[in-house]
């Protein structure tokens, strides 16, 4: 039987702070308050002092250049999304900003990212409600954040883990009383491009810049990545705004979603951040071609 509202309760009762948004995020954030516009555009109510969220934006915003939207924490347990966002606005932005308007937030569920959890403290998937009148409170916030943005690119920055596996699809299963075919976790990166708007060459510049830093995610036997065709390597795509997925909100001219997958013996937690820098520039560089 699906969950009814004491079975979501009794969830929420069950998650555990295990990091500290604060001290790991926020800290980072307001140390770019001198390079970049940092808005704080709302915050949960779950705990609004301990969970506000911010848009970084460049400070000399020019209405007359494309802007490139990055955005990290959709799902709070995908770390190097996360940090990924604010290690490229740290280390490699300043490239980018003679041609472009940056526009970034970083960590979209920060009560996730505390509780290592795909779901919101509801018992939602973000990335699976991003429409207004949303149910999810951080995609109705972050909906009204942006409004006007426009984005040319947008880089939407996640993990594939083992957990997704043993702990989030088992999770699903239950609430939602379905049964969900099993798909291996893929070994490597891979990005997930738009149905309507794949964009195949501008997912290959980004997977050839992945590879310089860590290996791309081969097809499984039967030619597909977690259930869906592989399109070219370390690539495949879903149809982002029937889904309401993050990436489908803007319907820009390009747009990406990046997955690592951080519990492979190959990387290192530094090597998926670098990933999902190399992922950005990788994709600014082909525009800029």
């Amino acid at each position: 039987m699906k969950w009814q509202q004491v079975e979501k309760e009794n969830w929420y009762k069950q998650q555990t702070i295990k990091r500290s948004y604060q001290d790991e995020v926020v800290r980072k954030i307001k140390k770019l308050e001198s390079q970049y516009d940092v808005e704080m555009y709302g915050a949960l109510s779950e705990n609004p002092d301990r969970y506000p969220l911010f848009l970084i934006r460049s400070k000399k915003f020019d209405p007359s250049k494309k802007t490139i939207l990055i955005t990290g924490g959709v799902h709070g347990y995908e770390t190097s999304g996360v940090h990924g966002a604010l290690g490229f606005l740290d280390k490699a932005a300043a490239r980018y900003e003679h041609q472009f308007n940056i526009a970034c937030a970083p960590c979209i569920s920060p009560w996730a990212y505390e509780t290592i959890n795909r779901w919101n403290a509801k018992a939602i998937d973000p990335n699976r409600s991003f429409y207004l009148e949303s149910p999810a409170e951080e995609c109705r916030l972050f909906l009204k954040a942006t409004a006007n943005l426009n984005p040319y690119a947008h880089f939407d920055l996640h993990e594939t883990t083992d957990t997704d596996n043993t702990v989030f699809r088992p999770a699903l299963e239950q609430r939602d009383d379905i049964v969900i075919e099993f798909s291996s976790i893929p070994d490597g990166f891979y990005t997930v491009g738009d149905t309507e708007n794949p964009r195949p060459e501008f997912q290959k510049a980004i997977v050839d810049s992945v590879k310089k830093v860590t290996h791309i995610a081969p097809a499984n036997e039967k030619g597909q990545l977690i259930g869906e065709k592989f399109e070219q390597e370390g690539v495949i795509n879903y149809p982002l705004k029937k889904l309401f997925l993050c990436a489908g909100i803007f319907k820009p001219q390009f747009c990406t979603t990046t997955e690592v997958y951080p519990d492979s013996p190959k990387v290192t937690d530094q090597i998926c951040i670098d990933a999902q820098i190399a992922a950005i520039t990788g994709g600014l560089d082909f525009l800029l071609r």
